[in-house]
């Protein structure tokens, strides 16, 4: 009987010892979910930033070609073209 006594015992101490573990897992995995939300949201922000450069520094190339610019008179023409078509169609529209 003693030696039944013995085995419940060690199987309790495992299960409380593998209990504990998981319960440390389960915080670990938590922190890291959280570390991964923030990190997400980081480059989140940051691919926000870059595309409003992108779009600054594509205006601001814009306005010098229109400046003057001999290298993008072209692409200045383009554009200027680009956005008649466009004010055109909306015009179209509104008379339907």
């Amino acid at each position: 009987m003693s030696g039944l006594i013995k085995i419940v015992d060690s199987l309790e101490n495992k299960i409380s010892k593998l209990l504990h573990k998981l319960e440390v897992l389960n915080n670990a995995n938590l922190e890291l979910e959280k570390e991964l939300h923030d990190i997400k949201s980081s480059q989140e922000n940051a691919s926000k930033t870059d595309s409003e450069w992108e779009e600054k520094y594509n205006s601001l190339k814009l306005a010098n070609s229109m400046l003057g610019s001999n290298t993008n008179k072209t692409e200045a023409k383009l554009k200027i073209n680009t956005l008649i078509r466009e004010l055109d169609h909306c015009i179209a529209q509104l008379s339907e």
